[in-house]
């Protein structure tokens, strides 16, 4: 973040909690013009910084009522395999993210699926069976207390 200067941090956090606001509105939260937020923003996409523009769904909404975390501990913790099991969780649309971690596990999934009857399917399906598996730990999430993407910034 060194070259980053207050309006680009002030302009990210203001996008990061909502990335539909008009030009004008970013502009007066972040003391620019609307022009300069434009160009700003334009840079920041280029540079990287703004990883994507997404809509945040309601799950229950989309018949997602479900989530689970999931703790996948690998039978063998060769690089092939954890590369092969990265690419693998990435083209599942159930697994919502994906965590390579240090621990107790290999990974950490957070899982949305309509309900236990599909969460199990959904296992059925990716665990067992597999041989790169060597066991699954499930969580259900019983509320989900805090959601969010957002990252403290400061200059």
């Amino acid at each position: 973040m060194d070259d980053l200067d207050q309006f680009d941090v002030a302009l990210l956090d203001q996008l990061q909690r909502d990335n539909r606001q008009t030009s004008e509105a970013l502009a007066a939260a972040v003391g620019l013009s609307a022009t300069a937020c434009q160009r700003r923003m334009k840079r920041l996409r280029e540079a990287g910084y703004i990883a994507a523009d997404v809509s945040v769904l309601d799950p229950a909404k989309v018949g997602r009522r479900t989530t689970f975390i999931v703790q996948v501990d690998l039978a063998r913790g060769r690089a092939d395999i954890v590369d092969g099991f990265k690419r693998d969780m990435q083209k599942i649309p159930e697994v919502q993210q994906c965590y390579y971690v240090t621990g107790e596990a290999d990974f950490i999934l957070v899982v949305v699926a309509r309900d236990l009857a599909h969460y199990e399917q959904l296992t059925r399906r990716l665990f067992y069976g597999n041989n790169v598996i060597g066991k699954f730990h499930t969580q259900v999430v019983m509320d989900s207390v805090k959601l969010g993407l957002t990252i403290p910034l400061e200059v």
